[in-house]
């Protein structure tokens, strides 16, 4: 079984990468590097510089390797952004996966498992957010993705293509080893941010809103660990290969951390302050997203090994000072 991976010298897709060649499984890596960086990739592993939209070379890649799965990472992922350029959102994340998924169909791919998120809910005011939670997405970013969502449905009902569909909270950390993490310029996520800024790499920390209804004013997320992450895709894959159904399962940890929260541990854990502006809210910003996670943990072969909001960090900031090491090189 030769497994091609779709954005994957991206963040979460380098991981996957990485431990795909961990467990001697043969994979194929498709990106075209806008946003992805070839370091980030296990040397022996064979790159396909190119778009998940190109008919003709993902079809050669199809053919030529035998796939018998995708992981689908390539995509778009800042909601900001999202909301100011809706159209791009729509063209990369589901039109582009559209041309995917039929040329899965066409070359008779068995297993498909979809990157999708959390976004999809919206504003939602369940306290943790089941699979079957209302959909009620408040950016194009989380629209794009549920459009993908329904796709994977309908031609799973009209192909027999198989799924996963995977619906991340906020991703963060980086591989325990070093080999990878987050390397991509002007990132949003708020863990790299706030690494980068205890390493004076940015003047400060900005707090989008203080007057959210929780304990302490700020936004509330369900943090995983990226090295769990991708072992809830292997995991999910295997599920499939075993025969059972298509499935959608919420990915992350089921305990919630503030902004503020994160801030203090980043402190705590890097030995260095740094200063913190508080600003206006941000569109497409929900109150709190924090996973039930009872389906992850029943469906799936998955134990999380990094289950620690300080571990997560620590593994994120450790990557943050390699990067500046080997910039000043």
């Amino acid at each position: 079984m030769t497994i091609l991976i779709t954005g994957g010298a991206g963040y979460i897709g380098s991981h996957m990468s990485w431990l795909m060649q961990d467990n001697n499984q043969d994979a194929v890596i498709l990106d075209d590097l806008s946003t992805g960086n070839i370091n980030l990739v296990p040397r022996n592993m064979r790159l396909v510089v190119g778009d998940i939209a190109d008919e003709p070379t993902v079809e050669r890649i199809l053919r030529d390797h035998q796939i018998s799965a995708i992981i689908h990472f390539a995509g778009k992922i800042v909601v900001p952004e999202s909301i100011a350029v809706p159209l791009d959102y729509y063209r990369d994340n589901t039109s582009k996966s559209r041309t995917l998924i039929a040329l899965a169909v066409k070359h008779g791919v068995k297993h498909f498992i979809f990157s999708s998120t959390a976004a999809v809910y919206g504003d939602t005011q369940d306290p943790l957010v089941t699979e079957e939670s209302e959909k009620n997405p408040a950016s194009p970013y989380g629209r794009s993705k549920l459009m993908v969502e329904w796709m994977l449905q309908d031609a799973a009902q009209a192909h027999g293509l198989t799924y996963a569909v995977l619906r991340y909270f906020n991703v963060a950390g980086a591989d325990p080893q070093g080999r990878t993490g987050q390397s991509t310029r002007n990132a949003t996520h708020l863990i790299k941010v706030a690494c980068e800024a205890a390493l004076g790499r940015r003047p400060e920390l900005l707090v989008y809103g203080t007057d959210y209804p929780t304990a302490d004013g700020s936004c509330v997320r369900d943090y995983i660990h990226v090295a769990d992450l991708v072992d809830a895709h292997y995991q999910a894959l295997n599920y499939l290969k075993q025969g059972y159904p298509n499935t959608v399962i919420n990915c992350g940890y089921g305990r919630g951390a503030s902004v503020f929260d994160v801030i203090e541990t980043v402190k705590r854990v890097s030995g260095y302050d740094f200063p913190v502006r508080l600003v206006d809210k941000r569109a497409g910003d929900p109150t709190s997203l924090v996973a039930n996670t009872s389906k992850l943990r029943s469906t799936l072969d998955w134990v999380p090994r990094n289950d620690n909001l300080a571990t997560l960090v620590r593994h994120a900031f450790e990557w943050e000072k390699k990067l500046g090491q080997s910039s000043s090189a």
